[in-house]
């Protein structure tokens, strides 16, 4: 283990704050670039290489993380992300107890934005932002998947008891209006509520929703209105009848009741974890627990047609592989994040063959613990964030290309 390697580590884990840190010549902490597990499966075709740095964000030194289960890039490289104050215990959060009980600290706002240089820009978040309809909150129990649009608008979901709602938000926090209701749900095929999803994407007048931990679907909507446009399951086809029975809870995210990951399921398995519009009019779905992406074409009028599967480490079990998409930002390679392995896969984009690795699992700086979101900036660098223990953000500085003629 390198001595750097041992500083940065020690820096992450709050150990060493009473050092003071390295500045650059502007003033700003140096960052604390760590060397990462990575794989090279073709060397006939160059890959991007990266580094983990392990000072990014800078946070204040009153807050703490719980589970982060989104994170998105927006248009200026500010970096948000969406995160779960209630998975956060009395022990975590002792500054926030009347009257205080430790040092240290108080759960952050649910929504964090962040400069590319990891400074705390604004956070937001949390019921009394939420209107009540019919006497019922509609602030998500427990937040999952988050998207910034082109108009800079903020749209977030929820995976906890009754969180059948999609709720959009302005950057600073005022709601905008919402998709779905909480604690309604009518399946597959209903054009009105959602069953716990999982992620959005908005493009111009179209929002998709992969709809969900309960339903087994996409479903897409107008931005404007909330209107309901259309819904496909599995290979672009009806999604079927069947849904997940009950709630979701979190053990269920490992459970082999299923009888296994199956890529070759007719059907959407019961986390549809992701939803990202790519290049060239393509849309790529999470089916996380049949460890597979698959990847759609959308036409002008905004119908879906099937185009291919994409495995990920078929043979994996746990929480399975396929938790969500990024692209590079000439959109050249395919990220995908791999809950079970901790590990982001590198894929050639034109034709989806898997050249490349970075990370494992483990809790250093570029090692992973359920590792759930990914998405890039415009300078070629990886976010990533992690849910159950693992409870952080973390960013991969882009080194340059490795391999190739």
């Amino acid at each position: 283990m390198s001595r750097s390697f041992v500083l940065s580590s020690l820096a992450a884990l709050g150990l060493c704050a009473a050092a003071p840190a390295a500045a650059d010549m502007h003033g700003a902490p140096a960052p604390g670039l760590v060397d990462i597990e990575s794989g090279h499966l073709n060397e006939a075709v160059p890959i991007p290489t990266f580094k983990a740095d392990a000072s990014w964000p800078d946070m204040p030194g009153d807050l703490i993380f719980g589970q982060v289960p989104g994170l998105a890039v927006d248009a200026e490289d500010d970096v948000w992300i969406l995160h779960r104050p209630n998975s956060l215990g009395g022990t975590d959060t002792g500054l926030a107890e009347t009257p205080p009980i430790a040092a240290c600290c108080k759960p952050a706002p649910h929504v964090l934005q962040f400069s590319p240089s990891g400074e705390l820009i604004s956070s937001w978040g949390g019921p009394e932002l939420a209107p009540d309809m019919e006497g019922i909150n509609q602030w998500p129990a427990n937040v999952h998947g988050l998207y910034v649009d082109d108009a800079g608008t903020i749209w977030l979901g929820g995976n906890g008891d009754g969180d059948h709602v999609v709720l959009n938000y302005t950057a600073d926090g005022e709601y905008i209006g919402q998709i779905g209701r909480r604690e309604r749900t009518e399946g597959n095929f209903s054009e009105e509520f959602l069953g716990n999803p999982a992620d959005i994407s908005r493009e111009g007048g179209s929002v998709l929703v992969a709809d969900g931990y309960i339903n087994k679907r996409i479903a897409a909507f107008d931005a404007g209105t909330g209107g309901f446009a259309r819904l496909w399951g599995a290979y672009a086809e009806a999604p079927g009848s069947e849904v997940r029975e009950q709630d979701f809870d979190q053990s269920q995210a490992t459970s082999t009741g299923d009888g296994g990951a199956d890529p070759d399921s007719a059907s959407f398995g019961d986390i549809v974890h992701c939803v990202v519009r790519g290049p060239d009019s393509t849309i790529y779905v999470c089916d996380r627990r049949n460890n597979r992406l698959q990847l759609f074409h959308e036409a002008e009028d905004g119908t879906v047609s099937f185009v291919r599967d994409i495995v990920i480490a078929p043979e994996t079990g746990g929480t399975r592989t396929a938790s969500d998409v990024a692209f590079s930002p000439d959109g050249t390679y395919v990220y995908v994040a791999d809950m079970m392995n901790g590990r982001v896969w590198i894929l050639t984009r034109s034709d989806h063959e898997i050249v490349g690795w970075f990370g494992r699992n483990g809790r250093y700086p570029g090692q992973f613990t359920w590792l759930h979101s990914v998405d890039t900036d415009s300078a070629g660098n990886v976010y990533t964030t992690e849910v159950s223990t693992g409870r952080r953000v973390q960013k991969f500085v882009f080194t340059g290309m490795t391999g190739g003629e």
